[in-house]
């Protein structure tokens, strides 16, 4: 059962991770993206600070800080920014494809490094929902600019920092609980951030802020960072990296949805063909056959 909200929880940080990307396009246009994530890990840390705070007993060990503080900036100081610098190259669709190779990265990584064994079953869903995902951004795939490669390998490049993290975290996070791990990692990532949008001057249009940038800058620390990713490190706790993974093939399908009921985009049949492609797939990938449950649950 622990395995099912493990699993539940990736889902639903997915999701949110995707409904973020409404009001990362709406602050886009006031201030550049290296502040966007400052102010959004920033806020998050801030969120979740009182909250680890309280966990005394489980506030990290000292031992464990260069760890946690490593993961942190593996995650959220060099993905972020390798997630926005591909944007630069290539497109939304393209981007957010190269990034569902997250589970095939975090599949493979971890089988190279004993995590978890490759399974037939566990590959066979991360392909169909990869192949999910391309039936709904098809109609995005077509063009691309020149030189989009470029951008497709920086998102590949993100995409396996995120599956190191994914993989490496997972016993800091059973050690210390997700919530301390996430505060302590998410300030590593969001002290850099601040640090260079302050030395770069990205605050400056901050000070020109009215309620609706305010309100969607609040919504992605709370929501985008705070949430998301403590639901990510619960889903860690709880199962293997690969099945965690799996779920950032929600991301597209969530932004998606989100668009087309904010900002009145349609919703194609390729999508909706997507849309239940990728449940499939995390159906396949995060399940077993009865016979195998049965020879799991067999002592002998």
């Amino acid at each position: 059962m622990g395995e099912i909200w493990g699993v539940l929880a990736a889902v639903a940080s997915s999701a949110l991770g995707g409904a973020s990307i409404g009001a990362t396009r709406f602050l886009v246009g006031a201030v550049d993206p290296l502040a966007i994530g400052a102010l959004r890990f920033g806020i998050g840390v801030l969120l979740l600070l009182p909250l680890a705070l309280l966990q005394r007993g489980s506030w990290p060990p000292r031992r464990d800080w260069p760890g946690v503080v490593g993961l942190g900036l593996l995650f959220f100081a060099a993905f972020p920014i390798l997630f926005n610098a591909s944007l630069i190259f290539t497109t939304a669709a393209r981007g957010s494809l190269a990034l569902s190779t997250l589970p095939l990265l975090t599949m493979l990584v971890g089988a190279a490094l004993g995590a978890e064994p490759l399974t037939a079953r566990k590959t066979t869903g991360v392909l169909v929902t990869i192949l999910g995902v391309s039936m709904a951004l098809l109609s995005g795939l077509a063009t691309a600019p020149p030189g989009a490669w470029r951008g497709d390998l920086l998102m590949v490049a993100a995409a396996l920092c995120m599956a190191l993290y994914s993989i490496w975290s997972k016993p800091y996070v059973r050690s210390s609980g997700p919530i301390p791990f996430t505060t302590l990692a998410m300030a590593a990532g969001a002290g850099v951030l601040i640090t260079g949008s302050l030395l770069r001057g990205s605050f400056a249009p901050v000070a020109e802020f009215g309620a609706p940038q305010w309100f969607g800058a609040t919504y992605l620390g709370a929501f985008g960072a705070a949430l998301t990713f403590y639901l990510w490190a619960f889903a860690l706790e709880r199962t293997t990296p690969t099945r965690v993974a799996i779920s950032v093939t929600v991301n597209p399908i969530a932004a998606s949805l989100v668009g087309a009921a904010l900002l009145g985009e349609p919703l194609s049949c390729n999508l909706m063909a997507g849309i239940v492609t990728v449940f499939v797939g995390i159906w396949i990938a995060t399940t077993q056959p009865q016979q195998a449950r049965m020879v799991a649950s067999d002592p002998h």
